[in-house]
Order: C-alpha cells, then structure tokens, then sequence
C-alpha cells in the first residue's frame, strides 16, 4: 500500500514536471531571424515566444540566427547548436544562397543536411521550413528552382512549410529597413503573428 503510494506520487510529480517544462523553439537562420538592425527583443523570435506564452503553451524560444549566414556554414556549425535540446526546429536558411546565385543542387543538399541531424538527435522533434524567394533578376529558371526547394523538402520531411517567411513584409517599403531587404520592427510584428499561427498548432 505505501508502495502504491509511493509510486503515485512519484508518476504525479513526473506529470507535473512535464507540464511545466516550456517546450523549445530553435530558430535556425540567418540576418532575418537573427534582427538584423533591431534589439533581439525587436525581432520576430522573440516576439513569438512573448505572446505564445501570454495563451499558456510555455515555450522556450533561442535564437540561433547569424547575419549572412549560407546553407553551408549553417551545415557546419548545426552539431554545436544541437547541444541543447529541441522540441521545435525551424529552419530559415538558403536566401544568401540564392542572392549569391550559388547552386540550387548545393543549397538543397546543406539545407537536407541539417534536417538530417536534427533527426538524428532528436527524432521526436517538429521541423519547420521557412520558404524564401530571390529577386527575379536571377533569371527565370534559377528562381523557380530555388523557390522549389522549400516545398520539396517539407514534402519529404513531412515538415511543416511556411511558404514565404516574408509575406505580407517582403517588397512593402514601410515595413521595411532602408535597405529595402530587412524587415524593420513593424515587419518583424507581422513575421511573428504569421508564424505564431502555425507554430501554436505544433506545440
């Protein structure tokens, strides 16, 4: 009988535990994720995690992004980044590829990489693919081909596609930095409302 109660005890402090312990948000990705231009409290990762916990869902969000980060140099330091635990991964990478005019076969293969080692250490844990687009002057072909990456892969990783990160953002000269590619911080509120929707459902 006091084992019985013991072991109740025990299976109600682990179940409370659970409840307790915030679910991880990884954002993985370059200046866009990182707030270029912006305090960190200003860009859209933060702002994700300060209102998914006004509504109870206790996530832990960590910023893992770097300005002017390519496919391949997020392929060669994700191992350092996977040190900590992950419930949710979103991955936002590949637009310096694209601006860069590197290979679309290049850009696939780092970004399958990635989600690759993230499987590999957490198989339990959601991917997110954040689409992005490059301007039309690359040329016709090459922006249809790299526009086709971000559904091909969440295809085949049954991840969750987000498929332009900057909708509703992107070419809006008033929701933008002067520089007219960086969202300034009425931009980044509506990254975050957008993605807020969907990452809500995942956790």
């Amino acid at each position: 009988m006091v084992v019985g109660k013991k072991a109740l005890i025990i299976v109600s402090f682990l179940f409370i535990q659970a409840i307790q312990t915030p679910k991880v948000i990884l954002f993985f990705g370059d200046s866009l994720t990182a707030g270029y231009g912006l305090s960190p409290e200003e860009a859209f990762p933060a702002l994700i995690e300060k209102e998914l916990n006004k509504v109870d869902k206790k996530v832990k969000v960590v910023n893992a992004g770097l300005s002017g980060e390519t496919s391949a140099g997020g392929l060669s330091r994700i191992d350092w980044i996977l040190r900590q635990p992950v419930d949710v991964f979103v991955l936002e990478l590949g637009a310096n590829d694209g601006l860069r005019g590197l290979p679309v076969v290049q850009t696939r293969k780092n970004l399958q990489s990635i989600i690759d080692k993230v499987k590999a250490k957490y198989p339990d844990c959601k991917i997110v693919l954040a689409g992005m687009m490059v301007p039309p002057n690359m040329g016709k072909q090459y922006t249809e081909e790299f526009k086709n990456i971000y559904p091909d892969l969440a295809r085949t990783n049954k991840a969750t596609l987000i498929p332009f990160i900057l909708q509703d953002v992107g070419g809006i000269e008033k929701l933008n930095q002067a520089d007219g590619i960086h969202p300034n911080v009425e931009g980044h509120k509506i990254i975050a409302n957008n993605l807020k929707k969907i990452l809500e459902k995942l956790i």
